[in-house]
């Protein structure tokens, strides 16, 4: 069986990670989890990128070797963010494991045998910030209204190169590549990032270099020992080093990357578009590996109008959010409040305010009340529901067409939208309970059996709504889970599939619900 194979850009680590690396990781794992919940087999990487001028410079600043430094921020920043987010990623890359190194000097024999690789001098603009040769039409004039010589991202003067370095005949792949993509549009997704791959490509390529000689931190050329291999031709190698490429033959790393490559999805951010949908496949071409199957880029987050960074001091650890809001709505929030594919802003007001409307308010609230009336009117033991009504078949053929929604938004990478469609079903069964009034009901004997249907189609609802929700609020909703008494019976939530949660009665009468812990708390006002 093949595997659904999801990555997330290659991190570089020449600071600690701050929420625009979070939310990647989030989309990526809320991506995986919904996968593993149709029941495919999915395999998700994400990892660190340590080579290169900025990690260097970094390290001499702070009085380390560059190894020293890398391994101080990966095992105290990098791989923690990972628990605090809740992310269920199957690897962790770094480009200075020995089997990176290994296979990433193999590639390149392999694509300078085939004759793509040659030995020449460079001269031209590098941008230190993105580890970029940049070209002349790339760079603009700084705020201030200075010289034309500054990077767009960073807003900082390039520095000017003079290198003698080995060059990767990028130019051989221009008409390949535009074939591919007119071929297979589905490979570059959102539709802006399609057509801006294609005017690049349409404009032409020029030979790129691929090794530097004055940079000292990195994977060494085999066949030159003055340089290293190009920070950016040493990281994107990672989405096939980590699953095996290059391993033994007969070996599960082999057989790994037999079962995982080509990669189903590349997410990147749009800052990095051109690496992964222009650099990357032609790398690929070259050494004769097949193409990803789709890289798709999302826009930024933006703080105060400004794209979230360090270097600007609009960078905000992932920690500093979810100590608050705790991990489960910030997974919530970053995937709800912007459409994956365009830029998005986060602001401390609009998240509380949706936690406290959405959540609290909303499943949550709903969610307590189904609970204490299970525990108030029928000792905790779910009843087995009586006669249906026309209420209770709205509720079942509206979670049909939910769920299938939800699928195929989430399946798109619309994320927004597959929860946008789950919070429908959520507002009409809190609406359901407004209307059938179980506490009315609970005065009256002759209506019991009434009650009972009321209670029992309530949890039903929870227990569907905790499974469509369980990639997305994972702590949340294994909670609700637990307070449903449903394990028992049905098993594991993760186990639970996308395809059958539409198929209604799942809950068994007699369960054990309970009144756990309040799944979104009432917010503490942040201290100043």
């Amino acid at each position: 069986m093949a595997a659904y194979y999801v990555t997330t850009p290659i991190y570089y680590v020449n600071d600690a990670p701050h929420i625009g690396h979070a939310y990647t990781t989030t989309a990526g794992d809320v991506l995986t989890r919904w996968r593993r919940q149709r029941g495919d087999d999915v395999w998700y990487l994400t990892g660190v990128d340590e080579h290169g001028t900025k990690v260097e410079r970094a390290a001499e600043t702070g009085g380390v070797t560059p190894q020293e430094w890398v391994d101080r921020l990966v095992e105290q920043s990098w791989r923690p963010v990972l628990e605090t987010i809740d992310a269920a990623n199957d690897d962790f890359i770094r480009t200075t494991d020995p089997r990176h190194r290994e296979r990433v000097q193999n590639f390149w024999r392999v694509v300078r045998d085939n004759g793509y690789v040659y030995e020449a001098d460079y001269e031209g603009p590098y941008c230190v910030g993105c580890e970029e040769f940049k070209l002349p039409g790339d760079l603009v004039a700084g705020i201030d209204g200075g010289p034309a010589d500054q990077c767009p991202v960073h807003q900082r003067p390039v520095e000017m190169l003079k290198e003698s370095n080995w060059f990767f005949q990028l130019s051989a792949f221009a008409d390949a590549l535009i074939a591919h993509y007119e071929e297979h549009p589905e490979a570059i997704e959102p539709a802006s990032a399609y057509n801006e791959v294609m005017s690049f490509l349409r404009q032409g390529l020029v030979d790129i270099s691929m090794s530097r000689s004055s940079v000292a931190w990195g994977i060494g050329l085999p066949w030159d020992e003055r340089q290293v291999i190009y920070v950016w031709f040493d990281a994107l190698l990672n989405y096939i080093t980590a699953v095996g490429y290059g391993a033994p033959e007969g070996s599960a790393e082999a057989e790994l990357f037999v079962r995982a490559w080509p990669a189903d999805v590349h997410l990147v951010g749009k800052d990095i578009l051109r690496f992964h949908a222009v650099y990357w496949p032609a790398m690929l071409m070259a050494a004769g590996v097949a193409l990803p199957r789709k890289v798709f880029a999302h826009g930024w987050l933006l703080v105060g109008g400004e794209k979230m960074s360090k270097t600007r001091l609009t960078g905000i650890a992932p920690e500093q959010i979810i100590v608050h809001f705790g991990s489960d709505a910030f997974r919530y929030y970053f995937m709800r409040a912007i459409q994956f594919g365009q830029d998005g802003s986060f602001s401390w007001e609009d998240m509380s305010a949706r936690y406290t409307a959405e959540l609290a308010n909303g499943l949550g609230n709903l969610a307590s009340r189904a609970t204490a009336m299970v525990q108030r009117y029928r000792g905790g033991l779910l009843p087995a529901s009586g006669p249906g009504t026309e209420a209770e078949e709205h509720l079942r053929s509206l979670l049909i067409t939910v769920a299938a929604e939800a699928d195929a938004a989430m399946c798109a990478l619309d994320f927004s939208g597959g929860i946008t469609a789950v919070r429908r079903f959520i507002d009409a069964v809190n609406l359901y309970v407004t209307e059938q009034e179980p506490w009315v009901l609970a005065k009256d004997d002759a209506q019991s059996q009434r009650l009972d249907t009321v209670l029992y189609t309530v949890c039903e609802a929870l227990r569907a709504i905790a499974t469509l929700y369980h990639p997305v609020m994972p702590k949340a909703m294994s909670s609700l889970w637990e307070q449903l008494g449903a394990e028992p019976s049905l098993g594991p939530l993760v186990d639970q599939r996308i395809v059958q949660v539409g198929d209604w009665g799942q809950l068994r009468a007699g369960a054990s619900v309970t009144k756990g812990a309040i799944l979104f708390p009432r917010l503490e006002e942040p201290a100043e």
